[in-house]
C-alpha cells in the first residue's frame, strides 16, 4: 500500500441533492501522510452538535473508497448537517470524493467529477471552473 506522499488540507466538500429530501452532508477534512506504520487513520474533533457522531462511520468509509487504497492520515476538522436530510449515504459520497480530491491534490489521481450544484468539492490547487461563453 503507498501512503499519501503530502499533506493536503482544507478539503471541502458538500452534497446537497435537490430531489426528494437529501441527501444533504458538509464536511471538511485534512489529510496527513501516514504514520511510522504506514496504516490509515481516520481522526474527528467535530463537536456532536456540529455533525452528530452517527454519521462518523460513513464518512470513514467514504473516505476509504475514494482514497482507493492509499493510506493516509484523515482529520476531520468541520461539519455540518440537516435534521431531516442528512443520512448515511450523503456522508459516504461526501467521504468518498473527499478522498479523491486529495489524491488530485497530491497528484496522485484525477480531480473528481463536477456535479455542479449536487456535490461542491474544494482543495488546495484545485484548478477554477472554465466559464462558459457569455456566462
Amino acid at each position: 500500500m503507498t501512503g499519501l506522499p503530502v499533506p493536503v488540507r482544507g478539503v471541502s466538500v458538500r452534497v446537497v441533492m435537490q430531489t426528494g429530501c437529501g441527501p444533504y452532508a458538509y464536511i471538511v477534512v485534512d489529510f496527513e501522510p501516514p504514520g511510522p506504520d504506514g496504516g490509515s487513520e481516520f481522526l474527528h474533533t467535530v463537536p456532536d452538535d456540529r455533525l452528530p457522531h452517527a454519521f462518523l462511520p460513513a464518512v470513514r468509509d467514504g473516505i476509504r473508497e475514494g482514497l482507493g487504497g492509499v493510506a493516509a492520515v484523515a482529520l476531520l476538522t468541520d461539519g455540518g448537517f440537516h435534521e431531516v436530510d442528512s443520512r448515511d449515504s450523503g456522508y459516504r459520497l461526501a467521504g468518498r470524493y473527499a478522498g479523491l480530491a486529495a489524491l488530485a491534490a497530491a497528484g496522485l489521481g484525477e480531480p473528481p467529477e463536477d456535479r455542479g450544484r449536487q456535490i461542491r468539492v474544494n482543495w488546495p490547487g484545485r484548478p477554477r471552473p472554465k466559464r462558459a461563453p457569455g456566462a
